[in-house]
């Protein structure tokens, strides 16, 4: 499995709103591209840029920026998340 959990915090949400990014945390091995292809499969959204990071606890945290034609926000709504 890719995607371990969306993040909820306060900064993901802001991003959510603000730059229209999300926050996954991802199996540690998952490639940008795997992920890519993971969030465009489950949501039917277009991905424009992702940026990733290895946290101090060892988890890998995906910053998935999404094409300006899809929103962010209704992907949260979909998981319940705002």
């Amino acid at each position: 499995m890719i995607i371990k959990e969306f993040l909820a915090t306060e900064k993901a949400v802001k991003l959510i709103e603000s730059q229209n990014t999300l926050t996954i945390i991802v199996n540690r091995n998952t490639t940008k591209k795997d992920i890519k292809n993971e969030v465009e499969k489950l949501f039917s959204v277009k991905v424009e840029k992702i940026n990733t990071l290895i946290t101090p606890k060892g988890e890998k945290k995906a910053y998935v920026k999404l094409k300006q034609e899809y929103k962010a926000s209704d992907v949260a709504h979909k998981l319940g998340m705002l």
